[in-house]
């Protein structure tokens, strides 16, 4: 795994991310697919190392990734215009509840694993769940009102490959 990660790291960040993910076979037998090797972590390996073309084929699966990473954005974006623009105040406004709410709660959880007591048993659990408000919820909101950075290391990737 640890070389099949090496190689997609330079080649493919986001799918390397996949890969290292909770969804990692998924992604290991959709690279699999595309470069048309047995679904294993040593033949997608061996496949990468050894294709002059699977960078290419890397890269065309960072795009289909990166367009529906953005349409998805757009959508929610042009649904939260849509909300704007209504009559009904909470409708108007519920985003902005929704990510204070999220917010807070976060804040109260982040303070009471940072300080409070945590049974041995809880450990685990509470790590997780910190994991996934930090990775995913508190990401999610920022990347949806401030944009991420991915469209400065899409630039930074193309900057390197013109040199």
């Amino acid at each position: 795994m640890d070389a099949l990660l090496g190689l997609l790291k330079g080649i493919a960040p986001t799918l390397a991310t996949m890969v290292a993910g909770p969804l990692g076979g998924a992604a290991v037998s959709l690279i699999a697919s595309k470069l048309g090797v047995e679904d294993t972590v040593a033949e997608v390996a061996k496949a990468i190392a050894g294709d002059p073309l699977a960078t290419q084929k890397l890269a065309e699966m960072e795009m289909e990734y990166a367009k529906l990473d953005m349409a998805n954005v757009a959508n929610a974006r042009t649904m939260q215009i849509a909300a704007l623009q209504q009559e009904d105040v909470f409708s108007k406004r519920f985003i902005y509840y929704f990510a204070v709410a999220w917010s807070v709660f976060a804040m109260v959880y982040f303070s009471f694993a940072t300080f409070g007591a945590i049974p041995d048993s809880g450990v685990r659990v509470a790590d997780t769940i910190l994991g996934v408000l930090i990775g995913t919820v508190i990401t999610g909101f920022f990347n949806f009102f401030y944009g991420s950075s991915k469209g400065s290391k899409d630039k930074d990737a193309t900057i390197r490959a013109g040199k």
